[in-house]
């Protein structure tokens, strides 16, 4: 279980977060929906350890255990995944080697071993070999409809906006989360390739009972990620909590009905 109690947090001198608490169940979908500037991406950074944004109080739990003294790093390995808004692109760095370097990270991870002692390990590094990792992702990558040659790219360089999101998309199907944060996961996507992606989410989530947390402006993304509860978000806070039904009356009224 993922719990938010009571967060605020800060950016430079400006409270931005005032108030957040929210649970969410393994297997269950959260839409959070709000109008620009409300707080919502700072919500998804804040609860993955961004260092810009400072939490002057509240708690963030996983599975009982408050991780906000925890690195970003640490989070992800204990099973926090963002699906960035805009992701970045990295050059210099090859988009199959950073897919096994984070493929890697995760064995590491789930051997409770520190690096040296797995590099000591016969079986683990068989496992993690460049071979059997690069017909494992090249079977896999058609999943989200890219391209084997994207593979040899840098990270998300040249992508279009869509492919951006599909690659991230691959990123956690590698990694499979516990939660995942889907940071408007619509914006800048066609409808197939929305599709595409929704599919991706659905599908590791109804495998592994991840919990999904996803951010939007817009109900369109519902139709393909069914929400178990939606929130209006506003002002730092969630003011309103709901179903389906109130995603459909903010389509129909605005947020500042």
């Amino acid at each position: 279980m993922l719990t938010i109690k009571n967060l605020h947090a800060n950016f430079e001198d400006t409270e931005i977060l005032k108030g957040v608490t929210l649970e969410v169940q393994p297997g269950e979908v959260h839409a959070i929906m709000g109008p620009n500037g409300s707080g919502k991406s700072t919500l998804a950074k804040v609860i993955a350890g961004h260092p810009s944004y400072q939490v002057t109080e509240g708690k963030i739990e996983l599975e009982g255990k408050n991780i906000l003294s925890e690195t970003p790093e640490e989070r992800v390995q204990q099973g926090l995944f963002l699906v960035f808004q805009q992701p970045r692109e990295i050059s210099g760095v090859n988009f199959r080697h950073f897919l096994q370097t984070i493929h890697q990270g995760k064995i590491l991870h789930k051997a409770d071993k520190s690096l040296q002692e797995a590099r000591k390990d016969k079986m683990l590094r068989k496992q993690i070999s460049p071979v059997k990792f690069r017909k494992k992702i090249e079977e896999k990558i058609p999943d989200v409809s890219l391209p084997k040659k994207f593979l040899e790219r840098n990270v998300n360089e040249g992508f279009s906006g869509g492919e951006k999101k599909k690659s991230e998309i691959l990123q956690m199907e590698l990694l499979q989360p516990k939660f995942v944060f889907l940071d408007e996961l619509d914006s800048g996507l066609d409808v197939d390739a929305l599709k595409v992606v929704c599919e991706r989410v659905n599908a590791l989530k109804n495998e592994t009972n991840m919990g999904v947390i996803l951010i939007t402006h817009y109900p369109r993304i519902l139709e393909y990620i069914t929400p178990d509860k939606v929130h209006l978000f506003s002002e730092g806070k969630i003011q309103k909590t709901g179903d389906f039904t109130l995603a459909q009356e903010i389509e129909e009224k605005g947020y500042s009905s």
